[in-house]
Order: C-alpha cells, then sequence, then structure tokens
C-alpha cells in the first residue's frame, strides 16, 4: 500500500504526544501501530498506521522511553492520530467508508 505510505510525506503528526512532539512535518512518516499482527521484522498492515514526526514514532515504537507521559496517555494519542490519519484519507480518496 505504498500510496498510504506515500501520503505520509511533509504531513503534520498526527499524535502529538506533548510535550516530545518535534512538530517537524520533515520527519513525517507511516507509523505503524501495534497490532497482533505486529513483531519482530513483521509490521502491521498499512491501514493501522499514523502520521508520526520522528520522535513520536520513537516514542510508540518503544525506541524511546519517557518518563512524563503515561502509557494510558500514549495510548490515547495514538487512537487520536488513527482518527486524523484516517479522517485526512478518507476525505482525500486513498480509502473509502461504506
Amino acid at each position: 500500500m505504498t500510496n498510504l505510505r506515500n501520503s505520509a510525506r511533509f504531513m503534520d503528526c498526527a499524535l502529538g504526544i506533548h510535550p516530545h512532539c518535534n512538530m517537524n512535518h520533515e520527519t513525517t512518516v507511516l507509523a505503524h501501530i501495534n497490532t497482533e499482527r505486529k513483531g519482530m521484522g513483521i509490521k502491521s498492515p498499512d491501514y493501522f498506521a499514523v502520521f508520526a514526526c520522528s520522535d513520536c514514532h520513537d516514542i510508540i515504537d518503544k525506541r524511546r522511553y519517557v518518563k512524563d507521559v503515561s502509557e494510558i496517555e500514549i495510548q490515547q494519542c495514538i487512537i487520536r492520530g488513527l482518527y486524523r490519519t484516517w479522517e485526512y484519507w478518507i476525505e482525500k480518496g486513498y480509502v473509502s467508508h461504506i
């Protein structure tokens, strides 16, 4: 699903994990969220992903641990980010809703 991955280029971060989000759209990528299908060397499908700046991406992928944001807050940011990403995809016609 290259179109979905490419749609992340230069987008604002949909996660916005405060105060760690660098808000730099030049670092935004399509970051896959954890699902049952994700593991070492296995990514979840592109439709289970969010627009994420490099700092927020590191946090949700557990490459960077932060003490001032709880896991619940991070999960809330992921849900919000998934909503924002899907809203953009539907608006732009990358995916359709029924």
